[in-house]
């Protein structure tokens, strides 16, 4: 047999993590009926001089919205800008057939601006970080 070795490698390739997802891609998609195809969907609010004070990051992929960040500058806070980018997300996810969306969000952060939007959680993480939980959270849309 070949002799392996196992590296831990801070500053990995970029080839090299291609080819590790490229193979999970290369499983999922010999496995279930589904393709394995993410698509990137990003919204962001612009100033008057198109500098960027707020924005959703995120994909749809399988039939669902997965929202990865969302954020507003400080100044524009609680002024329905964060709402109206989830909502815009929400709607072009339903164009992509999507059906759900999930989240994640620290008990330091959004909790209740997510729930108040009607989203559950699903599941805690406790103690992460140190002192407080992280929410996972999800919506029918």
């Amino acid at each position: 047999m070949t002799e392996l070795s196992v590296s831990v490698e801070d500053n990995p390739d970029p080839q090299d993590i291609r080819a590790v997802i490229s193979k999970i891609l290369e499983y999922n998609n010999n496995s279930q009926h589904n393709e394995d195809i993410a698509y990137p969907l990003s919204v962001f609010i612009r100033d008057a001089q198109g500098e960027i004070v707020g924005g959703l990051i995120g994909k749809t992929h399988w039939g669902w919205l997965f929202v990865s960040h969302l954020w507003v500058a400080e100044t524009l806070r609680g002024q329905g800008y964060g709402q109206q980018l989830l909502l815009k997300a929400e709607v072009v996810a339903k164009q992509r057939s999507c059906s759900h969306v999930y989240l994640d969000t620290f008990s330091f952060q959004a909790l209740g601006f997510y729930e108040r939007l009607g989203y559950q959680i699903f599941g805690v993480l406790k103690d992460y970080p140190p002192g407080h939980q992280r929410y996972f959270l999800q919506k029918q849309i």
